[in-house]
This record gives C-alpha cells, sequence and structure tokens, in this order.
C-alpha cells in the first residue's frame, strides 16, 4: 500500500512541475509579447505555450524575439509580475465564454417546456449576459494570473529562438529550460 501512494505522490509531484512549467511559459510568452509591443506597436502577434517553451507568430525578427523574451525574463526576475497578464489572452475569451452560457443556463433555468415561456425569460437572460460579459474582464484576469500564468522565472532560462515557416505563417520558437 505505501509504494501505492508513492506512486500517488510521485504522479502528483511529476504533474504539479510540468502545469508550474507551463504557466511560466505562458506567462513569459505574455511578458515577450507586451515587450514586443513596445517595441514594434502596430504589428498584429500571436502565442502559444508549452511545456518546452512558446511561439511567437508575426512579422518579427528572430532577434527581435530574442530581446524581447531576455528582456522580459529579466523583468520576471526582478519581480515585474504584472506583464504576465495580457489582455488578448484566450483565457479572457474562455472567462467570456463561461460565464455567458452560466447566464443564460441561469436565464433561462425552470423557465418551462413552452417557447412562450422561454420567450418570457429572454430579456432576462440578455441581462445576465450583458453583467457576465462586464466581470469577464476582471474574472479573465484574475484566472492568468492565478491559473494560466505565473510569473514564477527563478532558473527559467531561454535556449534558443528559431524562425519556423510553414506556408504563409512566419513563427518564432522559443525554448526554454528549467
Amino acid at each position: 500500500m505505501s509504494s501505492t501512494t508513492d506512486d500517488l505522490t510521485s504522479y502528483l509531484t511529476m504533474f504539479r512541475r510540468v502545469i508550474l512549467r507551463i504557466r511560466q511559459n505562458h506567462g513569459l510568452e505574455h511578458a515577450t509579447l507586451h515587450m514586443l509591443a513596445k517595441r514594434k506597436p502596430t504589428t498584429s502577434l500571436a502565442g502559444q505555450s508549452d511545456y518546452w517553451g512558446f511561439w511567437i507568430i508575426g512579422d518579427v525578427s528572430e532577434s527581435e524575439v530574442e530581446e524581447s523574451a531576455q528582456e522580459a525574463l529579466t523583468r520576471l526576475q526582478a519581480g515585474e509580475s504584472q506583464w504576465v497578464v495580457h489582455p488578448n489572452c484566450g483565457t479572457n475569451l474562455v472567462a467570456s465564454a463561461l460565464l455567458g452560457s452560466l447566464a443564460v443556463l441561469g436565464g433561462f433555468a425552470g423557465s418551462g417546456k413552452h417557447l412562450r415561456d422561454k420567450l418570457e425569460r429572454f430579456p432576462l437572460a440578455i441581462t445576465l449576459v450583458s453583467l457576465s460579459l462586464v466581470l469577464a474582464r476582471p474574472f479573465g484576469t484574475w484566472l492568468q494570473s492565478h491559473l494560466t500564468t505565473s510569473s514564477a522565472a527563478k532558473g527559467v532560462q531561454i535556449q534558443s529562438v528559431k524562425t519556423i515557416n510553414r506556408g504563409w505563417i512566419r513563427a518564432k520558437r522559443v525554448q526554454t529550460q528549467g
């Protein structure tokens, strides 16, 4: 029985490390996007994070990404945690979808089986969805700050930045370690 408990503890420890690493890379990706936006404010950029690092998609050079990623890492390691939250993060979309869906469910809950019953609840549902969209932005920011990103960058290093071209998509792969 002790072996099973040890295995489970080991598995959970490994799982936590994997999740933390993804959150760190996600935070570094956001911080890098913030630094790039200061350098190239009119350039449209996107990012995607994973365990091994992150992608920056858009018209930027390897050196711009590398310099921005290094600056972002330095700032995070200096305690500037505000850079891990980004207004265009997909987490904000998830927050909006989640709260909006719950608002619709709440608005129509117990409304009966007939169409007329549901139509009578329609103004309530619209009001609740509108309220949920107002709350979604701070909720998305909270989710980013506490769940989907981490500013804990101690020991994180940037290993490499490489250009990957797939058809018309130009992406930079930032590989991290730590």
